[in-house]
């Protein structure tokens, strides 16, 4: 294959001849690909890669669902999500723990570990843990100076209902909902 020597990285049918990271903040950065592409022709590819991070659903013993509600500035309005946030040096189950609490005040003594997912994979390495929180206490929020999250309560089935129906988009709490549901 055309340019294909030793110093260059294979990756699937393409083939990275450098990389180099074009911008970095404390949530992500973006990388661009000097590749020989599938076709063999030269091209660039740019990257999003996020930090790790987790999403969690709280489900009582009402199975009722628990959400964050709060403005979105990426999309200009309030939404409805689960909680999520980044893996920040610790393991995904203390992170998904250390969020519920820090978000809406919620601690759980059972918690169900349902895999990762990945958010666009033609552009981004964005990867979530995903967890169902069991067995609930409720105590206070202990959000960051950014946040301004209201905690939301609504039955397991509503919540189904709101994604079927286009009122839930995000991609994580629409994934946790369904599974939860499932679950059942």
């Amino acid at each position: 294959m055309k340019g294909d020597s030793s110093n260059n990285k294979r990756n699937g049918d393409w083939v990275i001849k450098s990389t180099k990271k074009v911008f970095e903040n404390p949530f992500f950065a973006v990388f661009e690909d000097d590749v020989i592409k599938p076709t063999g022709d030269d091209g660039k590819y740019a990257t999003v890669r996020f930090k790790t991070g987790v999403a969690v659903l709280p489900i009582d013993d009402d199975n009722n669902v628990y959400l964050t509600n709060q403005f979105r500035y990426a999309i200009g309005r309030n939404d409805l999500e689960v909680v999520a946030g980044s893996i920040d040096g610790e393991g995904a189950l203390d992170a998904a723990k250390r969020e519920l609490k820090e978000e809406i005040g919620i601690q759980a003594e059972e918690w169900t570990d349902l895999g990762s997912i990945y958010s666009i994979t033609s552009i981004t390495q964005s990867t979530s843990r995903q967890f169902i929180a069991r067995r609930l206490t409720f105590g206070k929020q202990e959000t960051e100076g950014t946040e301004d999250i209201e905690r939301v309560k609504l039955k397991l089935s509503d919540a189904c209902e709101m994604v079927h129906r286009g009122e839930i988009t995000d991609g994580d709490t629409c994934i946790l909902i369904l599974k939860a549901a499932a679950m059942k």
